[in-house]
């Protein structure tokens, strides 16, 4: 269920965005207005360090599209409601939130720093994901199990430490290891550790750790294929298989 909440009205945006219609006319300028209006309502009202990347009207019942830090809510042309949820049609069953949220969120697979990640090769390696796991992660463990199922693919894990303290030293550890590919598998599959990471040897945990940051990545794990695209969570072989399938 939807989520509405109220705000109070947003006097002094309204007063600017009726300075900017008297400064222009025609209906582009009247919706640059609306929406300048909303994002000045609005972006106060979201928290500290909350910014507004964008408003544009949707074609849904005359709601506002906000988008904010990679998610997206939608509001009224007041900016006096606010309506977290999602937009589905009710016929077809398309989730247009859905969708908004994974174009906007869509990375360059090939600008991914991929010297920061294991790299493990399986088959002919020719197609490839990116996974950002944390070696505490549960379902991390569960798709370690599922990529056992899945051939000619090229994986790049990215030891994403979020969930535990000594995510990081085990991550450094495996990171340090003669053949991380393995450690990595043999701590993720059969709880075996790996040595002692000698003193000399640093793992790139804070450098992953910003790069998920700026991706806004909040859970593990998270797959991101060749186009781009990403799965929050784990996946099984079938929709893994379907998802690589349609990269071709």
């Amino acid at each position: 269920m939807k989520k509405i909440f109220a705000l109070p009205a947003a006097l002094s945006a309204l007063v600017a965005a009726a300075g900017l219609l008297l400064a222009c006319a025609g209906s582009a300028c009247a919706a640059d207005a609306t929406e300048a209006a909303i994002k000045k309502a609005i972006e106060p009202r979201l928290g500290e360090g909350a910014k507004v990347e964008s408003v544009s009207k949707t074609p849904y019942a005359g709601l506002y599209e906000v988008q904010v830090d990679g998610d997206v809510i939608y509001t009224d042309a007041k900016a006096q409601y606010l309506f977290i949820g999602r937009v589905v049609d009710s016929q077809t069953y398309r989730d247009f939130t859905k969708e908004k949220i994974q174009a906007i969120n869509k990375v360059k697979f090939s600008d991914l720093p991929l010297d920061l990640a294991i790299k493990t090769v399986k088959g002919n390696g020719k197609r490839a994901i990116a996974v950002f796991e944390d070696p505490n992660c549960g379902y991390c463990k569960r798709f370690q199990k599922t990529l056992l199922d899945v051939d000619n693919l090229t994986v790049y894990t990215f030891q994403y430490n979020i969930l535990a303290q000594d995510s990081i030293e085990k991550s450094r550890n495996i990171w340090c290891s003669s053949n991380p590919g393995k450690a990595w598998s043999d701590w993720m599959l059969n709880g075996k550790e790996a040595s002692a990471a000698p003193a000399s040897c640093s793992a790139p945990h804070d450098q992953v750790l910003a790069l998920g940051q700026k991706m806004k990545i909040t859970g593990t794990p998270t797959i991101i294929f060749a186009d781009g695209s990403r799965i929050p969570g784990a996946i099984d072989a079938k929709g893994l298989e379907q998802k690589l399938a349609t990269l071709k």
